[in-house]
């Protein structure tokens, strides 16, 4: 993890947006640029959302996390591969586009798998506040 990623609020206005990371990742595979994927997004509508705006924004983030995994074969295999795999990997850029992310999986999710313990509650999101980091 590059610890230079600051911690960022954008989490709260944009999810796990896997159906938009796999759409971004389709067209990024197939070498389009930055600015060429975005206007077909937007052009496409591709992520039915209701404004413009919007989708110009998600597309954004989503190639924000998709340059932060820096591995054209996990960006393809979020494109290609069953859903299963590329959950878990649209969940591994979001690790990496964010330090908060990265810190709870770690430090809670990790512990949890330590200990073998499968249970996850809402007291679990406790565990990692702004003044535990």
């Amino acid at each position: 993890m590059d610890h230079s990623y600051p911690y960022i609020a954008s989490l709260t206005r944009e999810p796990f947006l896997f159906y938009e990371m796999r759409s971004t990742a389709k067209l990024m595979s197939e070498g389009l640029s930055d600015e060429a994927i975005v206007t077909e997004i937007v052009e496409q509508n591709l992520f039915q959302y209701p404004t413009e705006k919007s989708i110009t924004r998600m597309a954004k983030a989503c190639m924000k996390r998709l340059h932060a995994l820096k591995d054209e074969t996990l960006v393809s295999a979020i494109a290609s591969q069953p859903t299963e795999i590329a959950k878990q990997i649209c969940l591994y850029a979001m690790m990496k586009q964010s330090q908060l992310v990265w810190e709870f999986m770690l430090t809670v999710i990790g512990e949890k798998y330590r200990l073998r313990d499968m249970s996850f509650g809402k007291i679990d999101l406790v565990q990692l506040s702004p003044a535990s980091v």
